[in-house]
């Protein structure tokens, strides 16, 4: 199972993935069930997750249900337990939205929902993030997950980001972290063999590997950084229960 899902995980464009893959995943779904682990996003229980990565497969990662991983279950029990987003109005921009969230907040009466991609079929506008076809100050929250490490300049894009964030208005800005992590973000623009992207920044379309200067590139934007830690707050049985990552932070920013 490891080796097939790597190698769509390679192979597969993403846009067809985002299409097909939550079909197959819901039949293998039959085979996976039990009483182990609980996915907090559909509320399913497994006796494990799916395995899931492109190079090296992490166990017990992916919810085969709703595709939800490690890091979706953080951020929805971050939702659930330290913010009002399912009960406040707002208006909401989703940058590439991830399949596990969709359907759920598009059902919310609170949140006029609003997903966005360059590529993606299931996403309602088309947009490039460096372009962001908004007025400024118009929307109250935006996510934004392991994208900014794909985009040609995230500078830019942060920028675009805060400009149509109203006052007060929040994101979350997720993107990998390969560990041990370097002191400052690396890119270089000279690198553009996928092999060799592969090789310097973590995945062949990657075009940088953020560094521990994150935050602070985050703030060069005009952003307020918050570093948010829910997963030291948890208990050793929930992040066993939920198969959470050990060590994620979420990085929620404030305009």
């Amino acid at each position: 199972m490891k080796f097939i899902i790597s190698f769509f995980l390679r192979y597969i464009p993403r846009k067809y993935l985002q299409l097909f893959s939550h079909i197959a995943m819901r039949i293998m779904a039959i085979f996976y069930r039990g009483n182990n682990v609980e996915c907090p996003v559909c509320e399913s229980r497994f006796r494990e997750f799916l395995p899931y990565g492109r190079l090296t497969s992490r166990s017990n990662a992916l919810c085969p249900k709703c595709l939800a991983l490690e890091r979706h279950r953080l951020i929805w029990l971050y939702l659930k337990r330290k913010t009002d987003f399912f009960t406040k109005e707002a208006k909401m921009l989703h940058i590439a939205p991830e399949l596990c969230f969709m359907d759920r907040f598009e059902a919310l009466d609170s949140l006029e929902y609003i997903t966005a991609d360059i590529e993606s079929p299931l996403a309602k506008v088309k947009m490039d993030i460096h372009e962001i076809p908004f007025e400024d100050d118009s929307v109250d929250i935006i996510f934004c997950n392991h994208v900014l490490e794909h985009v040609e300049d995230d500078l830019k894009a942060l920028s675009e980001m805060q400009r149509v964030l109203r006052p007060d208005g929040w994101a979350i800005l997720q993107v990998p972290f390969f560990y041990p992590l370097p002191e400052t973000t690396y890119e270089d623009k000279a690198i553009t063999d996928p092999k060799e992207r592969e090789k310097a920044f973590g995945q062949d379309d990657h075009v940088r590997m953020y560094g521990e200067d994150y935050g602070k590139r985050l703030a060069s934007a005009g952003f307020t950084v918050i570093e948010e830690r829910l997963i030291d707050e948890l208990s050793a049985e929930e992040k066993t229960r939920f198969a959470l990552p050990h060590n994620e932070v979420i990085y929620k920013v404030v305009k």
